[in-house]
Formats: C-alpha cells, sequence, structure tokens
C-alpha cells in the first residue's frame, strides 16, 4: 500500500508532504519495497501514527476488572475505530483473588480481527492501576481493597499474565514503598500515583527508579509555592512522564498547558475510560462502585469525579482547542506513550521497520480513516 500525498507526522513534531510506504503490515523505505501497489489519495489530510492509550479501564459498557475476554475484544474495537492502535487495558484495586483471576485470563489476549470483520487495538501490556495506594487518595478505588506493597504479589500477577504488565501504581508514601521500588524498577515501569506523598518522599521514590506518575494532578497533593509535592519533584525529573487526562474535566484548560510546560517532551495523554466510554448517559459499574454519567463527567455517589468517558483521540483533539500545538498533542497520544512503556521501537511513530498504525485526519482532526 501506499499513501499519498499527506502531510506525514515526523519524530521532530513536524509534519512533511510525501508518500508512505506500506508492506505486510510494517512501514518500509520506499516503492521498492512494497508488492501491493494500491494507492490511497491523502490529499489535504494529516497522516498520523496509531494513537496509544496506555491507561484506559474499558468501553462499550466492558471493563478490563469484568474478567472477561469477549468484552476485551469489545473495547479493542472501540479503540481501533477511534483511531488508538495501541492499548494497555488497565486493572483497577479489587480482591486480591479476582485480580490473580483477570491476570492469568490475560495470558492469551485477542489479536487480530473480530468475526464481524472489525479490527481490534494490539495490546501493548498490562496497566496495574491498584491495589498499592494511598487509602487517603483513592479516588474511585475502593478502600478495603487496597494493599501494601507486595513485590512477592506483583511478580505473581506477572507471572500469571506472561509477563505482559508494564505499568504498575504506587504510592511512595505507603509503608514498603521504597523497598517495592528498589526491587522492581528494572523489571517494570512504576508509576507514582494515588498518594498524599510529599516532596522529599516524591523525590526519594524518583530517585530510588520511579519514573512516571499517574495522571498527574489528580489523586495526589496540589502544587504549592511551598509543598510542590510529587507534581514538583516529577517535573524536575527529566527522565519521568506524566500522564494527564485531558477531557475538559479532570483538569483544567489552564494546568493543562501548565504540564506541557512543566513537563516538555514527556506528557503522555491518556484517557482513564470507564466502561461507559462510548455509552448513552446513565448509571454504570466502576470498580466494585456505582458512577453516575452525564455528558463528559462521571461521579461516585459521594460526588468524587471518577473515570472519564473520553477516548484518547477526543483527549488530543481537545488539547490543541486548549492551545496545545498540534505536533505536541499528537506526540503525547503517540512517541511519548510509546517510550513510556518501552515499545517505541515497534509504534509511535511513522518510522520504517515499525508497525503501520496509520491514522488519517482532516485539518480540523477529524477522523477520516484507520489503515
Amino acid at each position: 500500500m501506499i499513501i499519498k500525498n499527506g502531510s506525514v507526522f515526523q519524530e521532530d513534531k513536524s509534519f512533511a508532504k510525501k508518500d508512505l510506504y506500506i508492506e505486510n503490515g510494517m512501514i518500509v523505505n520506499g516503492p521498492d519495497e512494497v508488492t501491493d501497489k494500491t494507492e490511497v489519495d491523502a490529499e489535504g489530510l494529516l497522516v498520523l501514527p496509531g494513537l496509544i492509550d496506555v491507561h484506559s479501564h474499558g468501553a462499550m459498557g466492558h471493563d478490563f476488572s469484568d474478567g472477561d475476554m469477549e468484552g476485551l475484544k469489545e473495547i479493542l474495537a472501540y479503540e481501533f475505530a477511534h483511531g488508538i492502535t495501541t492499548y494497555c487495558p488497565t486493572s483497577m484495586t479489587i480482591e486480591r483473588e479476582k485480580l490473580e483471576k483477570i491476570f492469568r485470563e490475560t495470558a492469551n489476549l485477542p489479536k487480530g480481527t473480530l468475526p464481524d470483520g472489525r479490527r481490534m487495538s494490539h495490546v501493548a501490556g498490562i496497566n496495574m492501576e491498584g491495589p498499592f495506594l494511598d487509602e487517603g487518595k483513592k479516588g474511585a478505588h475502593r478502600a478495603e481493597c487496597i494493599l501494601a506493597p507486595d513485590a512477592d504479589f506483583f511478580r505473581a500477577c506477572n507471572e500469571a499474565c506472561g509477563r505482559m504488565i508494564r505499568l504498575v501504581t504506587l504510592a511512595p508514601n505507603t509503608e514498603g514503598a521504597m523497598e517495592f521500588i528498589e526491587e522492581l524498577h528494572d523489571e517494570v515501569v512504576i508509576s507514582l500515583g494515588h498518594t498524599g506523598a510529599d516532596y522529599d518522599t516524591a523525590r526519594k521514590a524518583l530517585d530510588a527508579g520511579a519514573h512516571h506518575v499517574t495522571h498527574l494532578f489528580n489523586a495526589m497533593m496540589p502544587l504549592s509555592h511551598r509543598a510542590p509535592g510529587l507534581i514538583g519533584a516529577a517535573a524536575e525529573d527529566e527522565n519521568c512522564r506524566a500522564e494527564l487526562i485531558c477531557d475538559g474535566i479532570h483538569v483544567h484548560q489552564s494546568m493543562v498547558r501548565a504540564a506541557f510546560k512543566l513537563f516538555p517532551d514527556r506528557i503522555v495523554l491518556i484517557s482513564d475510560t470507564m466502561r461507559a466510554a462510548g455509552m448513552a448517559d446513565g448509571t454504570y459499574e466502576l470498580g466494585g462502585q456505582q458512577v453516575t454519567v452525564n455528558g463528559k463527567l462521571a461521579t461516585l455517589a459521594d460526588g468524587t469525579i471518577a473515570g472519564s468517558v473520553t477516548n484518547v483521540y477526543d483527549g488530543m483533539r481537545t488539547a490543541v482547542s486548549f492551545g496545545i500545538p498540534l505536533g505536541e498533542a499528537v506526540a503525547a497520544a503517540t512517541m511519548n506513550p510509546a517510550k513510556s512503556i518501552g515499545i517505541y521501537g515497534e509504534a509511535g511513530s511513522l518510522t520504517p521497520g515499525k508497525r503501520a498504525d496509520v491514522v488519517l485526519a482532516d485539518k480540523d482532526l477529524n477522523l477520516v480513516r484507520v489503515i
């Protein structure tokens, strides 16, 4: 396949008018390497890498923590249809035994195309958001299922799913957290979040090997001039990337702009979607708790903001509408998440040798086609 005449996103975050060559699902260098000469005219269109969501619980009435592989297929089909070609299903804080069971069942994750012809996103790995959280910053997670950081339990879950866990969230102010980071930072990306940690504690955790932040600004201490907390500590760590929910609900647009300045080339746009994504307003379940959805807002009974219902593609569009330069927003939804979980060698940019995950969009970022 040859995608002709499009404005192709480059690794320096610019766009270049050029052709893109695809052979056997991979990007290749030029026409001599292409046997299928089918042409796609992308005149007037942006040619983007397929988006990557490293933090999402579900969509279309299904949740990864249901442990239902048929439901996961529906989630993956929804994601692909919305330009998200690479995906990390994300677990909630639920009963220990149930969590282990879910991970066992994901050892053979679905791939390819559904019987009705719908394509599914590629599963790059699993994001284990709970249960090693700070109860005081639990958000929509269940307090009774929170556990102290436990390296043996993490390894048991990781072995159960075939070592598919790419990310694990940890509250660094909990007992045993530093030991957990020191022991496991070479085995998994450790993300700091759902925590009341102060600056010094966060700095210690970052120095120990944690280099990721779970949904920046949400479920953590605010950035203060006398108490900068996790946000201030992470911003100073050039190796630390920070997730950001850009649905216009979780983070004010001014703070979205600030985040891109605080974390240059290190923002990872995520959705944090729950099962209500793609569904009508109503009442849904998230991690064993009832959530009410009204427009883009999803809340628990006590008013706590729960997961999002806005996918990463729409989040990227929202970031641009907030004033984030187009190249920065695209990078935050493609290159940066790929780098954050160690898959940049295979996805995240339109470079020869990588998977041909391609999205065509018009100048207003309306989705035209997913290839």
